[in-house]
Parts: structure tokens; sequence; C-alpha cells
């Protein structure tokens, strides 16, 4: 059953006691998780927001794309451990930057979809971040790989 509102100047009795129902409603409580199972949430969510990522965003699916054939190339080139890992934390970082990139994306949205130079600058300001992560992947791999 779905709360009625109205307001408390209706005069009808049916009104009356929806405004009443609504009136007395107590606000909602959010509860606080701790231990565990703030873990568990904490996970999941994250989960669904990279599953939304992999079904929504083509950026972010072609950057995937590149990922996996990168890192299994970092795994089994002839570098160091340390080395392997630098170039798989480069590429993780250009995720990290897509996913940043697509929150601002999303919250700007959110608030308005008519044009505003504050929010296009937003929007290019982290176009860049997800610029300057590529950038510094390419710098990572080509230090370690061929300088």
């Amino acid at each position: 059953m779905t709360p009625s509102f109205s307001s408390s100047s209706s005069s009808s009795t049916s009104d009356n006691s929806a405004t009443h129902n609504a009136t007395t409603k107590q606000p909602k409580i959010v509860v606080k998780r701790h231990g565990v199972m703030r873990l568990l949430y904490t996970c999941k969510h994250s989960f669904n927001g990279l599953k939304w990522m992999c079904s929504n965003e083509a950026a972010f699916q072609q950057e995937l794309l590149l990922f996996i054939p990168l890192t299994v190339f970092a795994c089994m080139a002839n570098i160091s451990a340390p080395q392997s890992a630098l170039l798989v934390l480069a590429l993780l970082f250009v995720l990290f930057a897509e996913l940043v990139n697509t929150a601002i994306e999303v919250v700007v949205d959110r608030i308005g979809l008519e044009f505003h130079t504050m929010s296009g600058l937003a929007k290019d300001i982290a176009s860049a971040f997800v610029f300057v992560s590529m950038l510094m992947a390419a710098i990572v791999w080509w230090v370690i790989l061929w300088a």
C-alpha cells in the first residue's frame, strides 16, 4: 500500500485520515552497517556499479577490452614482478579514471540536461582526467618495455 500525502487543510474525512497517517509517519531510519555486513554490502554495490559500466558505458567497455589482453601480456612478459605490477596498475588507473568520469557525467546529467557552461566544464575536466590517465599509462608502458 502506498502512502497518500495531502495537505492538512483538506476537509474530507478520507483525506483527514490520510493526512493523519502522513503526519504521524516516522522518518526513515538509515541503518549503518558495521563489520562484515558493511563489507558485504560495499562489495555488492561496487559489483553493481561495475556491472552497469560493463553493460552501458562504451568507453569503459573499450578500455576493458584493452585491459584484459594487456594484463595477460604484462604477466607473461619477461620482466620482473614489480614491473608487471606497475604495468597492470597503470591500466587499472585508466579504468579508475573512466569510473570517475562517468560518475561525474551521471551526476551532472541528474542535475539537469539543459546546456550550462559549468556542466560542460565539469564533463570536460572529467574527460581530461581520463586522457591524462591514458597518457600516464602509455608512459609507464613505454619506460618499462622500451626505455
